[in-house]
């Protein structure tokens, strides 16, 4: 997805704050710039506490956070704690302008929120233009003290961060790209906590080893913080067992290859089995869409078992094709919720709200846009492009400021065609700042279609402030009558972010149980 995609959805109520019920985590996030060499090549780069990736938060369920950010870099900086339910929490969500007005360059600000009902892996952050890239890290939600993982508890935990890397200065590439109205330029490289590992005609300047004993079992906490690209991930000679996404436990289930769409996150249970010696750890991209520019750079690590020279040579993998569809439906149809009697699945079997939300490109005209001839590539959800406010939505709605937004963002397209097919001939988008308003405890379905207008191509889109039940993907155009008789209502997988197929659809459902403004992006 080469431009943020984004709709708002407003409920009705706002409430009190959350109760403190277990311990207080306090961080400070200082927000400078170090410089950093990758690929031969050294740039300036913005971090949280000088590390890329940054720090892991580290938190209990039911525990509280207060993170204080300080800005001491030139760009606004707002941080967002992705998966996060923000249960009675909405300032502390944290994309610009909708929840917060972004932190000034010399200003701080302390995000104050309870973990409440999660467990697992997530992670955060930037929520200013592409600050993102390398202004991220983990979130680690254990369980309460003295309740077990419902899996074998495992020998250590890793965190790996997948990412990308741009030779230039990130806020550089989208300048750019707004400027010329073409999109943005890909990234030179995929990396692996901050390391692409093996590059061609550049000597190794640091990789990320994962060293681990004979017979012991390691939890692999993964998540795809990349702008743009979904990730295949492997460990030559390896398996894996699924146990968790986005921070809810799954159905456990083994495979070799894991796929993982940008802000999502996996964690995968691997065993030590092997005989001892190195493994290549790959990640790689997957893009079915031929038309779609993506970095097809395969970033690499190791496994390192104890006791091994580090001149043993390293076992080898392959990851999948590009284009290995078949690869990548197999991961994600085998994800389902555990639906147990402690973890059970709650998914609403009938809706109050159906919505279609076609997910897309759209073809604006850019007077200044000479390299995209008069022309900008804009995102867009039911042709309608968002239109960033000066006021955030969140205060605007708290205060009862008018004017800064309406709340007739359309439920449906205005207008229906073969939206995998054949594109209409005028491609332009409304620009506005609309949103959906919904009854509190409302259940909604939401159908994600991507369309062709321009290409198609896969869409990782992400609810704020929810999770959501995926109940059903399919390719082509949904159809209501047909599709929706096929929909998994007893477990279907339960996350925050999910990938929209290139040329086909997700149908979500969540119940609008938690009030305030909420971005979808």
């Amino acid at each position: 997805m080469e431009f943020p995609i984004r709709i708002l959805v407003l409920f009705a109520l706002l409430a009190f704050p959350a109760c403190v019920h277990g311990a207080i985590r306090k961080y400070t996030f200082n927000v400078v710039t170090k410089q950093v060499t990758r690929l031969c090549s050294t740039k300036q780069i913005v971090t949280v506490n000088g590390k890329f990736p940054g720090p892991t938060i580290y938190a209990n369920e039911d525990d509280t956070i207060l993170v204080n950010v300080v800005n001491n870099v030139k760009y606004n900086v707002s941080i967002h704690w992705h998966g996060i339910r923000q249960l009675r929490t909405g300032w502390a969500d944290g994309p610009a302008y909708i929840t917060q007005c972004p932190i000034k360059p010399g200003h701080s600000y302390v995000y104050n929120f309870t973990v409440t009902g999660q467990r697992g892996t997530l992670w955060w952050h930037a929520h200013v233009l592409w600050l993102r890239a390398t202004v991220h890290g983990a979130i680690v939600i254990l369980p309460k003290p003295g309740l077990p993982y419902p899996f074998p508890k495992p020998h250590r935990e890793e965190v790996i961060i997948l990412g990308e890397w741009w030779k230039s200065d990130t806020e550089t590439v989208v300048n750019e790209a707004l400027k010329s109205g073409l999109a943005p330029n890909v990234s030179d490289a995929h990396v692996i906590n901050g390391h692409p590992g093996l590059v061609p005609n550049c000597p190794s300047q640091g990789n990320f080893k994962l060293a681990v004993e004979s017979g012991k079992t390691y939890m692999l906490r993964l998540i795809n913080a990349a702008m743009n690209e979904e990730l295949f991930f492997k460990i030559a000679g390896h398996r894996f067992t699924v146990v968790e996404v986005d921070a809810v436990y799954v159905k456990p289930f083994n495979t070799d290859t894991i796929l993982i769409a940008p802000g999502q996150t996996t964690t995968a249970l691997v065993s030590a089995a092997r005989p001892s010696g190195q493994y290549l750890i790959a990640a790689a991209p997957f893009q079915d869409s031929a038309v779609v520019a993506v970095d097809n750079r395969t970033a690499t690590a190791t496994v390192h078992y104890s006791g091994t020279l580090s001149a043993t040579p390293t076992k080898t993998t392959s990851p999948p094709p590009q284009n290995a569809t078949s690869v990548a439906n197999t991961f994600v149809n085998s994800l389902r919720s555990l639906n147990s009697k402690t973890y059970p699945a709650k998914v609403p079997i009938t809706v109050d709200h159906d919505l279609l939300f076609t997910v897309g490109l759209g073809v604006n005209r850019c007077h200044s846009c000479k390299a995209g001839n008069f022309s900008r590539v804009v995102a867009a959800i039911n042709n309608i492009t968002f239109k960033m406010p000066k006021t955030a939505l969140l205060q605007a709605h708290y205060f009862n400021l008018t004017g800064i937004y309406t709340t007739d963002f359309p439920g449906k397209p205005r207008r229906f065609f073969d939206f995998t097919g054949k594109p209409p001939s005028n491609l332009a988008t409304m620009k506005a700042t609309k949103l959906y308003k919904l009854p509190y405890n409302s259940t909604v379905q939401v159908v994600l279609q991507d369309t062709g207008n321009v290409a198609p191509e896969n869409h990782p889109i992400h609810l704020h402030g929810f999770n959501f039940f995926v109940v059903g993907l399919g390719i082509g155009n949904y159809n209501s009558k047909k599709d929706s008789k096929k929909f998994n209502l007893v477990d279907p997988v339960e996350r925050n972010t999910v990938g929209v197929p290139s040329g086909g659809w997700a149908a979500i459902r969540f119940r609008a149980d938690n009030p305030g403004i909420h971005l979808i992006i």
